[in-house]
């Protein structure tokens, strides 16, 4: 069999490509002056408490080497913890500790580690080795979300979060990342997570994408991926359309976690979300994008409405063969 296709194929299918998210909606929507709302998570993380978004808490922040040694007093008393970049991505550089046995901390992957080994990866993320452009970074401490247990059979042992892509506002394309044992229980599809589409109107979970394979359940656990109903959908999907108006980001990239205790948690904002969301809902962007541009009304709409429009427009098409049975009766 030949898995060849050709790129007028791809474009008949409504795939957009690399060439086209990188100019036709990264350059063209996405003014360069608003990527540090979003580069910068720590910015990211103000701006969404100022707008009254929920974010993850902020337990504190280590900006240079000699405040290093106030780890110890930040992570006093705390069993589980992230530590991340401010500017990293890519989900690199963030340890996300689980528990403690005595004075040792346990990591997500299950490896003890002191406090000692905790500011190497401090004293690392400070140098900007995990950053943007390799820019000298920040170490941003914060509460460790609790997954909702709507995950518990399709999750290994990490946070399963949602990415949905908003366009002009109007969130058009989006799936959940479920952690895995290769991805070190990161939800990141380029370490090994799976992406599994969700259905835009009705929040139902569809298969997944693993390495660039389609799977229907999760590697690790053997659970079906699909059929999964994605609680308060309606108000998720506003939530990622708002962020349009928080960043002034045209084309953009809203990654949001369920906690079991707070409910949706904005975890970060991404200013090139990639494509693999095509491939996750096994469809292409360019024709949502077109039903939304020919729908598009001339008076503004509020995020609510915006999500409310894509939902109709994504949704089945209605039957209306009862009243064409009623009309020749």
């Amino acid at each position: 069999m030949s898995w060849f296709i050709s790129p007028r194929q791809l474009r008949d299918l409504g795939i957009v490509g690399m060439n086209e998210r990188n100019v036709g909606m990264i350059a063209r929507l996405n003014a360069r002056r608003h990527y540090p709302l979003v580069d910068d998570k720590l910015l990211t993380k103000n701006l969404a408490l100022e707008a009254g978004i929920a974010v993850p808490e902020l337990y504190g922040v280590i900006e240079t080497n000699h405040d290093a040694r106030n780890l110890r007093e930040l992570i006093s008393g705390r069993d589980d913890f992230v530590i991340k970049p401010a500017h990293g991505s890519g989900g690199n550089g963030i340890l996300v500790i689980t528990g403690r046995m005595g004075e040792r901390f346990r990591t997500a992957s299950g490896l003890l580690e002191d406090v000692k080994d905790l500011e190497h990866h401090v004293s690392n993320i400070l140098s900007g080795m995990y950053s943007l452009g390799g820019q000298p970074d920040k170490a941003m401490i914060e509460y460790r979300v609790r997954f909702d247990p709507l995950f518990a059979g399709v999750s290994f042992q990490g946070v399963p979060d949602i990415r949905t892509v908003v366009y002009r506002g109007y969130p058009v394309m989006a799936m959940v990342r479920l952690p895995t044992r290769g991805s070190d229980g990161k939800a990141n599809l380029h370490q090994g997570a799976v992406g599994a589409g969700i259905d835009i109107a009705t929040g139902v979970t569809g298969h997944g994408v693993w390495h660039n394979e389609i799977v229907d359940r999760h590697p690790d656990t053997g659970a079906l991926i699909g059929g999964i109903a994605i609680p308060d959908w309606d108000r998720l999907l506003a939530l990622a359309a708002g962020c349009h108006e928080l960043t002034g980001l045209g084309y953009l990239g809203v990654d949001v976690v369920l906690d079991r205790d707070l409910g949706p948690l904005i975890l970060e904002l991404n200013a090139r979300p990639g494509l693999a969301v095509q491939v996750a809902n096994g469809a292409g962007l360019r024709d949502c994008i077109d039903r939304v541009e020919a729908a598009e009304p001339k008076d503004p709409m509020s995020p609510a409405e915006r999500a409310a429009l894509v939902q109709a427009l994504m949704g089945p098409e209605p039957d209306r063969s009862a009243n064409k049975t009623a009309g020749s009766a």
